[in-house]
């Protein structure tokens, strides 16, 4: 939304608080499940419903708006504009062609856009947080997911326009940069001539895991991205989202565990704990291959938050397989997990190939059995933290009470403490010591302030 915001504002469009007035509203969109496009077309009712500008202009933006694309067009009193996520330098032909009365749809995919030359309008800048887009699509064709087909294939942006985004928002005052991707650390630069043209490629992937595309080779990967943006940086912390186990060479984890400023917390997504869950997903490994990556990484981050993913009545998953994921879960103890209901989602390998065959009620209770699980599990590891010191990067006020402050610690928790006497402001590090924990929230006190 941010890359929108800039494009629209230099055509001389400018935003608006007032939705139901507004010439143009613009909903950015998510198609990885049926509930997030659920909620699209509640809003879409919404919109026209409360609208008071008779001439509104509505137009529906990314994932699902590459996928379902002529159903929105179908739908004239809901919807005007269809924008792909590689069509948003097109939005203002695309608003004329809507103002003259007519539908305007640009889903195009691209094997290039990775929009490396718009400098985003973030609008939020209280917390000191931003995100930065590093690369675009997705290569791994899991028979679950529809990001290949709604994102395209992987492209990524040159590292220097990653780097001088970064000095910028280093500059503004920004202390925590989370680097974005579908794929995010598959990352590779082909743009840069300044690498041998036929290296290695062992060092890019964990051994055993295996991919349905040839191995990539030349380019500067993510290793080297992230030694560039932490030594651009010192005083910011950096995250990165989504990564694919495969990506986790042990070269990248040594180089983590190297800097203070980048997050010894990874999110790791397993999607199932059953082999023959993983073999239909997909996915590329074993749960004894992806136990072992585990280990490695504990082995050089001892210390380290893992987070992940779980699809919760996959097509096939037996009470058997479900108890798998179970059990890895509580073998791996995760600081958080995202845990979705599986939802089929068209033109995906599993929609040609496999059966949406567990009932819903089922997923259901899969779905709670998982959560209860992760967050067992987390409760031990936050309890752990009780009578440790954490450096805890501010964020804003509690909204249960002003005088208390919450923010992430390096691990990726959330930690809230009394901030009345200190007043530190947004974007400056706090040194707390933990009291009491639950399975999302540390409670601490204030020592003082510190540097990263």
């Amino acid at each position: 939304m941010e890359i929108v915001r800039s494009i629209m504002s230099q055509y001389g469009f400018v935003e608006s608080d007032q939705k139901e007035k507004a010439d143009i509203v613009l909903l950015m969109t998510c198609s990885i499940r049926d509930g997030a496009e659920k909620k699209v077309w509640n809003q879409l009712k919404l919109i026209r419903s409360n609208s008071v500008n008779k001439r509104q202009i509505v137009g529906v933006l990314g994932c699902m708006a590459e996928r379902v694309r002529h159903d929105l067009l179908e739908k004239r009193n809901l919807v005007n504009i269809v924008a792909g996520p590689d069509s948003y330098r097109d939005l203002p032909r695309l608003v004329a062609v809507a103002s003259g009365g007519s539908n305007a749809i640009n889903v195009q995919l691209s094997l290039d856009e990775t929009y490396a030359d718009v400098q985003p309008i973030r609008v939020d800048a209280e917390s000191r947080t931003a995100f930065i887009s590093i690369m675009r699509g997705c290569d791994n064709m899991c028979t679950y997911c529809v990001v290949p087909f709604t994102r395209g294939r992987e492209r990524s942006r040159p590292i220097d326009s990653i780097v001088e985004e970064v000095r910028r928002l280093r500059d503004q005052g920004y202390k925590q940069i989370t680097l974005l991707g579908q794929n995010v650390n598959s990352y590779r630069d082909m743009t840069s001539m300044d690498f041998p043209m036929n290296p290695s490629t062992t060092e890019d992937r964990v051994p055993g895991f295996k991919t349905v595309y040839k191995p990539k080779s030349g380019g500067l990967t993510f290793t080297s991205l992230l030694e560039k943006v932490a030594d651009a940086a010192p005083d910011v912390r950096f995250r990165f989202t989504s990564p694919h186990p495969k990506d986790f060479p042990m070269q990248l984890i040594e180089f983590i565990a190297s800097r203070t400023n980048l997050c010894k917390q990874l999110h790791l997504p397993a999607q199932s704990g059953d082999d023959e869950t993983l073999d239909r997903m997909g996915r590329g490994y074993s749960r004894d291959l992806y136990l072992r990556l585990v280990d490695d990484i504990r082995i050089i981050l001892p210390n380290v938050s893992l987070t992940s993913d779980f699809i919760a009545g996959f097509c096939g998953e037996t009470e058997e397989a479900h108890q798998n994921t179970l059990s890895l879960i509580r073998e791996v103890g995760y600081s958080f997990c995202f845990v979705f209901p599986y939802s089929m989602r068209g033109k995906t390998r599993a929609h040609h190939r496999l059966t949406d065959d567990v009932p819903e009620n089922v997923k259901a209770r899969r779905h709670l059995d998982s959560t209860t699980v992760f967050r067992e599990e987390a409760m031990k590891l936050n309890q752990k933290l009780i009578g440790t010191e954490q450096t805890v990067l501010l964020e804003g006020k509690s909204k249960r009470d002003v005088a208390f402050s919450h923010g992430r610690t390096d691990g990726g928790v959330k930690a809230v403490f009394d901030n009345s006497k200190s007043q530190l402001n947004p974007g400056q590090y706090a040194k707390v010591l933990i009291t009491e924990a639950n399975s999302q929230t540390l409670k601490a006190e204030f020592i003082r302030e510190t540097d990263l």
